[in-house]
């Protein structure tokens, strides 16, 4: 039907992209499958804004895929986040419906598109040991005869070459992890605001979330065990309540520096498609303030 099999909405925090993606795959026989590294933790909700609501239309719930999947506390990392995106995205299209990636998470986005075949490769001492005895000459000569060098970042330094050296050895003896990734056609859609606008979103949005029990939140998983250094590592939301639950901000001193925080992370998250595309990614971009209806109009006329 289309030339592309991967319609990915994209954009900055509270840009309203999970809404159109949604009313996208409601459409057009379309699941979602979430771009965010913190909406795959189960219980963290109002803090990695996940809007259930907008996945219901018309009394049908549209489902998402790579959401709720590993427990608070856990620490997810892209490779595994590829992994499962690889298997949702054959999920969908094996029972005939098309896959739609939303998110906002540049790294996430670019795992799932770009088609590099990320393999976790573990720490090995031993062969560091090894490696550690010997001159940079010696090293360069070791990666060589294990792959092609088609260019000279690995061994700017020991420390980079002896890392290479390990992730190559780790794929020669792992040969079955390495799969072929399969084809993937992506039409990138990015929801865009004014600089204004989206300052003003991202306000309200943080009060609407508040409102609605954030703290509350915060404060039941910090009562079902998870540390104060737990929950800061996930940022943003999670370490400013957690900073003002543990006493150490006002309500107003967490409410300002979050804030600040949202808008700063805004700023990073369209530094990066921005740079996305000066690498060549084609971004179509739509008028946030535009009715949903003309939004699928536009997302429509993109894909003839």
């Amino acid at each position: 039907m289309y030339s592309y099999n991967l319609p990915v909405i994209l954009g900055a925090t509270a840009s309203g992209k999970t809404s159109v993606a949604v009313h996208w795959a409601h459409r057009n026989n379309g699941e979602i499958i979430s771009a965010d590294s913190r909406q795959v933790y189960r219980e963290m909700t109002l803090g990695t804004g996940k809007d259930y609501a907008d996945y219901m239309i018309d009394g049908e719930q549209i489902p998402c895929h790579c959401m709720d999947i590993v427990a608070p506390g856990a620490q997810y990392n892209v490779y595994e986040y590829q992994k499962d995106f690889l298997h949702a995205f054959a999920d969908i299209r094996r029972r005939g419906k098309i896959p739609v990636l939303c998110g906002g998470s540049g790294l996430y986005i670019e795992a799932a598109v770009k088609g590099y075949r990320l393999i976790h490769t573990p720490v090995n001492e031993e062969l560091r040991r090894e490696l550690a005895r010997k001159d940079d000459r010696e090293l360069q000569y070791i990666l060589s005869n294990l792959k092609v060098m088609h260019n000279q970042s690995d061994i700017t330094t020991r420390k980079r070459t002896i890392r290479a050296i390990e992730i190559a050895r780790y794929r020669q003896e792992h040969p079955e992890e390495i799969n072929e990734y399969p084809e993937i056609r992506p039409l990138l859609i990015g929801i865009m605001y004014d600089r204004d606008t989206r300052r003003r979103r991202i306000t309200e949005r943080l009060k609407q979330r508040l409102d609605e029990g954030m703290l509350d939140e915060v404060r039941h998983l910090m009562n079902r065990g998870l540390t104060s250094e737990q929950l800061e590592y996930y940022g943003l939301e999670y370490k400013y309540l957690t900073q003002h639950l543990t006493g150490q901000l006002t309500y107003g001193e967490m409410f300002d520096r979050l804030n600040t925080a949202i808008h700063q992370f805004a700023k990073r998250q369209m530094t990066w498609f921005r740079r996305m595309e000066r690498n060549g990614d084609k971004i179509w971009w739509l008028d946030g303030d535009a009715s949903m209806e003309r939004k699928m109009q536009r997302i429509a006329e993109i894909m003839r």
